[in-house]
């Protein structure tokens, strides 16, 4: 009974400590057309998801905003700029692979700079999940989520690093997971490459504060879109399947405007999502508490 008692004051005092942070690091100045209003905004991951919700939302609450719009489904991309009435003076259809960073990503960013002359916001929100015990995923797949997750997003950054230090401004974003900062069963590689970014935007925020570069960790816990469907299994092949808590995850819409906020607040990191914050505060502060209520859970 005592250790019972014991472990829901924890319970109590960490949720209480969450909910006083998070009103100082949570988004509270919503001026999401100013802050964006004739910038040149550069979308991965636009095609589905979190990234073509920010797309929308970014339509809807900055028209001024000029959109770069990449991923690999050209078509889907075309669709949404229809769909969005979008024209050639206001969005770039940017088809491209992250897996394909070993060959470089300027040539890309030169055909930004020809049509609008500049690049103002780089969004990193393309990547894939997983979802796989470890000692059944081959080597090949392990491989994959790191050269998409990191190393392709990691060179398109860099990529655009010369043309943000050039203008002395600029603001990177990262849209990473809960899972980088709280690892959990079936996630060991996805949580491992989303880990590594907050690492390295962390080491570029030091590094280019200077150079007046803004770098946003936007971390989502679980959003209602198709990143189960589209995991990778053990074997590479794709989970296609809805988990149970990505349905009743928080609705995309909501999380790519509360995305939004942090980045018109220049905010270091935003968590978005159901108990997002929760999470990320008792792996910090009574990580053993966490571990036994992740052993708990079905996925584990």
């Amino acid at each position: 009974m005592y250790e019972f008692f014991g472990i829901l004051f924890q319970v109590t005092l960490y949720i209480g400590i969450v909910v006083i942070v998070a009103c100082f690091i949570y988004p509270i100045n919503d001026n999401i057309e100013n802050y964006f209003k004739n910038k040149v905004v550069w979308i991965t991951g636009a095609s589905s998801g979190i990234g073509r919700e920010l797309a929308k939302e970014l339509v809807r609450l900055s028209p001024s905003t000029r959109l770069v719009l990449s991923a690999r489904r050209e078509d889907e991309l075309n669709s949404l700029a229809g769909q969005l009435h979008l024209d050639s003076d206001h969005c770039l259809i940017l088809p491209l692979d992250l897996e394909t960073h070993v060959y470089g990503f300027e040539s890309k960013v030169d055909l930004i700079l020809d049509r609008f002359n500049r690049i103002d916001v780089l969004i990193n929100n393309a990547g894939v999940s997983q979802r796989s015990l470890i000692k059944e995923t081959t080597y090949g797949v392990d491989s994959r989520l790191i050269s998409i997750n990191f190393l392709g997003t990691i060179t398109l950054t860099k990529a655009v690093i010369p043309h943000f230090i050039e203008r002395q401004k600029g603001h990177f974003i990262a849209v990473t997971s809960v899972a980088g900062y709280a690892a959990t069963a079936l996630r060991s590689s996805y949580g491992a490459s989303k880990n590594a970014l907050h690492a390295f935007f962390d080491s570029l925020r030091l590094e280019h504060a200077r150079d007046h570069i803004d770098v946003t960790i936007a971390c989502p816990g679980f959003v209602k879109t198709d990143i189960s469907i589209n995991a990778f299994e053990g074997s590479g092949k794709l989970h296609k399947k809805m988990d149970p808590k990505t349905e009743k995850g928080t609705d995309p819409t909501v999380c790519a405007y509360d995305i939004l906020c942090g980045i018109a607040a220049r905010k270091h990191e935003i968590y978005v999502g159901h108990l997002a914050s929760v999470v990320i505060y008792l792996r910090r502060l009574c990580p053993q508490l966490l571990f036994q209520i992740l052993l708990r859970t079905k996925s584990a």
